[in-house]
C-alpha cells in the first residue's frame, strides 16, 4: 500500500527523460522527506536550451553522475552557462555498459531479457565503481549544502538502486520506494524514450523486437528486489552494506536526515 505519493513529480522537459523530484514520502518515524532537493533523471546529453533552464532553477549544489568514462565520453552532458554544481562520478567503469544494454548483449527475446536484468541488478551491488560513486552520493547529501540530481545513462538501473538506498536511510517505507522506481514507467513521453532505446538497440545489437526493447527500457519490481536480495545475502542487511562498503556509519546517516528530512 503507498503511503504517500508526492504530486505530480515529473518536470516538463524536451531532451532529458525521468527527471523528477524523489522527495515527499513519509518516513517511519513520522517526519517526509523534502520536496525540491532531491532530482533524479537520465542523462543531459540531448538537453534543450529550454531543459538547461529548468535545470539551472533547481539550484542544484551536486549533481551524482553514476556513469563510467566511456559512457560520459559518448554522451557528455550538456550545462547551462551559469551551471557551478559539483559533478562527482568515478574515474573508471561503473558498468561493463548501462545495465539495460549490457543485458541486451545476450538477450534474444522479452523473456531472456527480464532474466539478463534481473541478473545485472543482483550482481550491481558488487560492481566497486559503482560502489566508489555511490559513497560520493552519500557524502554530497550528508553535506547539506542544498539540491542534489543524480543520474546515470537511462536514469532507471543505478540510479534506481542509489535512490531505493537513499530512501532506505531516510526511513521511507519499502513499498514506497519501489513505487517511486517504478514511475520511470510512467514518465512523460516513455513511448518516445522506449521507441529511441529500440532503435538504439536495433543497430547496435541486431534486434528490433518491441517487447525486448520494453524490457531493458523499462523497469520491473523484480529487478529492484534481485539488488536488495543481493544486498541481504552478502551482508545480512542494508545497513551492514551501507556501513561496510558505502560508507554511511550512524553520524552520516543522522547527517543525511537532517538535510533531507522535515520533522
Amino acid at each position: 500500500m503507498i503511503r504517500h505519493t508526492p504530486t505530480d513529480p515529473f518536470l516538463a522537459t524536451q531532451g532529458i527523460h525521468n527527471l523528477r523530484d524523489y522527495g515527499g514520502y513519509k518516513t517511519a518515524d513520522g517526519g517526509r522527506v523534502k520536496l525540491g532537493l532531491l532530482f533524479r533523471s537520465g542523462h543531459h546529453a540531448d538537453a534543450s536550451e529550454n531543459d538547461l533552464a529548468t535545470v539551472s532553477e533547481l539550484q542544484l549544489r551536486h549533481v551524482i553522475d553514476l556513469r563510467g568514462d566511456s559512457e560520459r565520453a559518448r554522451h557528455t552532458c550538456r550545462r547551462s552557462a551559469d551551471f557551478d554544481a559539483q559533478v562527482l562520478y568515478f574515474e573508471g567503469e561503473t558498468a561493463g555498459l548501462a545495465p539495460h544494454l549490457e543485458a541486451a548483449q545476450g538477450s534474444i527475446d522479452a523473456t531472456s531479457a527480464h532474466a539478463a536484468m534481473v541478473d545485472l541488478y543482483g550482481a550491481l551491488p558488487d560492481r566497486k565503481g559503482l560502489n566508489s560513486v555511490l559513497t560520493d552520493y552519500f557524502d554530497a547529501l550528508a553535506s547539506g549544502k542544498g539540491a542534489s540530481l543524480v543520474h546515470c545513462a537511462a536514469g532507471k538501473d543505478r540510479t534506481g538502486i542509489a535512490v531505493d538506498l537513499l530512501h532506505h536511510i531516510l526511513g521511507v517505507h519499502p513499498d514506497d520506494a519501489m513505487h517511486d522506481y517504478l514511475l520511470t514507467n510512467h514518465s512523460p513521453r516513455n513511448d518516445e524514450r522506449i521507441a529511441h532505446g529500440m532503435n538504439m538497440l536495433g543497430d547496435k545489437y541486431g534486434s528490433r523486437d518491441e517487447a525486448m526493447a520494453r524490457v531493458l527500457m523499462g523497469v520491473d519490481a523484480e529487478f529492484l528486489e534481485a539488488a536488495r536480495a543481493s544486498v541481504k545475502e552478502r551482508f545480512g542487511n542494508a545497513d551492514v552494506y551501507l556501513e561496510q562498503v558505502l560508507e554511511v556509519d550512524a553520524a552520516k546517516r543522522g547527517a543525511i536526515k537532517a538535510a533531507l528530512v522535515d520533522a
